[in-house]
């Protein structure tokens, strides 16, 4: 049980002395970037998911 608790205390101690915590603008910055990158990538797949289901269709439609 000792080193349960004495594991957290470190944690703790750790969580709130040692560690650096970014600053509200550093969030919202990432945040954006998150977002912005998020929504290419999401354009990306659903362009080429179009794109393979249109060439489906062109190919269903030769041999049919």
């Amino acid at each position: 049980m000792a080193n349960i608790t004495a594991y957290i205390k470190e944690s703790f101690l750790e969580l709130t002395d040692k560690m650096t915590w970014p600053t509200w603008n550093e969030l919202q910055n990432s945040a954006v970037i998150t977002l912005v990158a998020s929504l290419i990538i999401a354009l990306l797949v659903f362009l080429m998911d179009e794109s393979a289901g249109n060439l489906l269709k062109y190919i269903y439609k030769t041999f049919a």
